[in-house]
């Protein structure tokens, strides 16, 4: 582990000695691209010098031991420095784990009511706000890219990008089947309903990233529409591309111009494609989107939002919260952190 930690270290350094040199600054793309690998590695330097000052602090204590008038204060140091050395090895073995290459992109989410009908619909609803909230919370920047609405103001599908450095690393962890259980607006009676809602999340991917070849590729426009197929633009700006040998179909209706929608619908198509790509080639990703999304069936659930008890469950890790209104309205990260704690632990074991 010390050689690949000097040999970042190293790394690192050339980059801080590139990044001060005068010809770089003539170079506005190097500089951006030194800066964001500098911003890569900087965590796992900074732990690595952390552990490093605590060796030594370790060493000077042992040697300091042996003068009886700083016996008692080199012991205290020797403790603090031998208590502090297990979790910082354990924070570089985290560091050190395989980054996932699509942590820094944004990602496109797509919501679904699932069982339930009208209050699957308004629970897809209140899921879309918690995640905008979430964003917010984060400076990051939310698009709808279409969504189909109901009468009664719920949402019967809708895909959304979030743009921000780091989104996928957060969200890549909320794709499966959300249950709700609370008493509907339109129950009288007071009964508790179980409905649910799919949420699937992939890593936004450039054209670019992705062989998509135009002949492959069928556009349809239209009109966009809102709640009960109300049209709310008079022209065909809205886009449909169909991808003939997947058959994977994506569209977009929320930009004014149809060069826009797009622009917006080629980057969900190479979105798509990627995770079908990543499924043939990866037995990790061989039952991802039916794992991710299921059928919607109320016991195929990664989290529940139980109202009546004020609680939220994530399944996967056993970890129940007592605080729905601030998980609601966003207070997200207490679920990702644990979830990703428990995702470095495995990567932990795998590699052990």
């Amino acid at each position: 582990m010390l050689d690949k930690l000097n040999a970042v270290e190293a790394k690192y350094s050339q980059i801080e000695a590139r990044l001060g040199a005068s010809e770089t600054y003539n170079d506005p793309e190097l500089v951006a691209r030194l800066n964001k690998e500098q911003a890569e590695l900087q965590p796992l330097v900074d732990a690595f010098r952390e552990y490093r000052r605590t060796l030594d602090a370790k060493a000077q204590a042992e040697e300091m031991m042996s003068d009886p008038e700083l016996k008692e204060l080199a012991q205290e140091e020797y403790q603090a420095a031998l208590e502090a050395l297990p979790r910082l090895e354990k924070e570089l073995q985290i560091l050190l784990l395989p980054r996932d290459p699509n942590d820094g992109k944004n990602v496109i989410v797509e919501i679904r009511a699932g069982v339930g009908g009208e209050e699957a619909a308004l629970f897809a609803h209140s899921l879309f706000r918690m995640y905008s909230m979430y964003a917010e919370s984060k400076r990051w920047h939310i698009e709808v890219d279409s969504a189909s609405e109901t009468e009664l103001g719920g949402i019967k599908e809708i895909v959304f990008t979030v743009e921000g450095d780091g989104a996928w690393s957060r969200f890549k962890f909320e794709s499966g089947v959300h249950r709700v259980q609370r008493v509907p607006e339109t129950e009288s009676g007071g009964r508790v309903h179980t409905s649910t809602v799919t949420v699937a999340v992939l890593p936004e991917m450039e054209t670019a990233d992705v062989q998509i070849n135009p002949a492959d590729i069928e556009m349809q426009v239209f009109r966009s529409s809102g709640a009960g197929g109300q049209h709310v633009n008079k022209t065909s700006s809205a886009v449909r591309l169909i991808h003939r040998p997947t058959g994977t179909v994506v569209e977009c209706q929320q930009e004014r111009s149809q060069f826009q929608n797009r622009d917006k619908a080629m980057r969900l198509l190479a979105s798509r494609l990627y995770e079908a790509e990543q499924e043939k080639i990866s037995s990790e990703y061989t039952e991802k989107r039916r794992s991710q999304v299921g059928s919607g069936m109320r016991n195929e659930r990664i989290r529940t939002y139980n109202f009546p008890q004020g609680r939220v469950t994530d399944h996967r890790i056993g970890l129940t919260l007592y605080k729905i209104d601030q998980v609601m309205d966003g207070a997200l990260d207490e679920i990702i952190d644990a979830l990703a704690a428990d995702h470095q632990a495995d990567l932990l074991k795998e590699q052990n």
